[in-house]
């Protein structure tokens, strides 16, 4: 079982419950040593006297606060204790509030509290209390020499203090560059918050702590492992010449970056979401050689065409695809300057084939 780091009891009214306090969390931090590049011997500090240089053991270190140049006043842990035995030795509620309304910038560190001898059933009634009031407890505490704000919530079975930071020791956002809602630059369209919103849902899921992890450290224990297999433990591995870190480019499409993260291709949400007015047409399909074919045959090769029947076969011609167009491209507007290329040949070919007749009736 872990050792206790502080003994006393939540007060509120004239209920007291004596409390265990325990450490909830555990850093799983790089336990890097420092070393002396020269030897890789491990650096050393030494606690020593100012005065006269020699070293100093911990049994002979007491605290004191300097109230004046160079001059100290001593204060032992009894001291400290004696300045205000109730702060020091009580969790004492001061009001009990909805958790929503305590921002998370105010939490702190968590610690997990058990009760003390003979205070399991007053525990039990406090956590089913703040369980079914859906409230949290502020409460002051003393820890060492510093006296905390703290929030006691119920997490399960267990009522957690988790302490809070002091209104004063929250830096005001107001000199950060953030953008207004109201500013005209920074504005969201409906269809940017629409695929975001279909980005946010697609990634949904219930929260499980378990399957996260501190994958760094882990990279960086393998490096260690390669590099002890390797025989490199004494390689201080230098950066490479013309490596260079990796910038952050500027936004240019938004959309676009939400299609990607969608996995759609950035052409491909044109079919689902709503086109913007400023779209390009998309091109006029080239017509099948089957249907130039039939227009051939139909084309009565009596006289040699004219200007401006000329026109008006490529007027013809081109209204065909416009309809098809229409129906496959979700009514978005034919581009006339793909329709001529294919209309020029359908009349070329019946204005060929009229010329030969028209030679005939001269020779006779």
């Amino acid at each position: 079982m872990p050792r206790s780091m502080w003994k006393g009891a939540i007060s509120f009214g004239l209920v007291h419950i004596p409390v265990d306090m325990y450490a909830a969390v555990d850093n799983k931090g790089l336990d890097l040593t420092m070393l002396d590049r020269r030897d890789f011997s491990p650096v050393g500090f030494k606690r020593y006297n100012k005065g006269n240089g020699k070293e100093v053991s911990w049994d002979d270190i007491v605290k004191g606060y300097e109230y004046t140049s160079g001059e100290y006043v001593v204060l032992s842990d009894e001291d400290l204790r004696r300045a205000n035995p109730e702060a020091t030795q009580t969790i004492d509620i001061v009001a009990f509030v909805d958790a929503e309304d305590v921002s998370l910038l105010y939490f702190e560190q968590p610690y997990y509290l058990a009760p003390g001898k003979g205070g399991d059933k007053v525990y039990a009634l406090l956590r089913e209390t703040l369980r079914k009031a859906g409230k949290i407890g502020i409460a002051r505490v003393v820890i060492r020499v510093k006296q905390h704000l703290a929030a006691l919530v119920c997490v399960g079975d267990t009522i957690v203090m988790n302490t809070l930071r002091y209104a004063d020791e929250i830096r005001d956002a107001g000199d950060l560059k953030i953008p207004a809602k109201s500013d005209k630059k920074v504005a969201v369209t409906d269809k940017e918050l629409k695929m975001a919103m279909a980005l946010v849902q697609g990634m949904a899921e219930d929260w499980d702590p378990e399957q996260y992890h501190d994958t760094y450290r882990e990279d960086v224990m393998a490096m260690i492992e390669k590099k002890v297999k390797a025989h490199q433990t004494k390689t201080i591995t230098m950066p490479e010449k013309g490596e260079t870190k990796r910038e952050t480019g500027k936004v240019i499409d938004l959309v676009a970056l939400l299609q990607a993260s969608l996995g759609k291709k950035p052409g491909k949400a044109a079919a689902d979401e709503e086109d913007d007015d400023d779209d390009d047409p998309p091109p006029k399909k080239r017509r099948p050689a089957a249907e130039e074919d039939d227009e051939e045959e139909e084309a009565p090769p009596r006289t040699r065409r004219t200007a401006s029947h000329s026109s008006d076969r490529v007027a013809a011609s081109g209204a065909a695809p416009k309809r098809k167009t229409a129906t496959k491209a979700a009514a978005k507007p034919a581009a006339k300057p793909a329709a001529k290329p294919a209309a020029k040949k359908a009349a070329a070919k019946p204005a060929a084939k009229a010329a030969a007749p028209a030679r005939r009736r001269k020779a006779a």
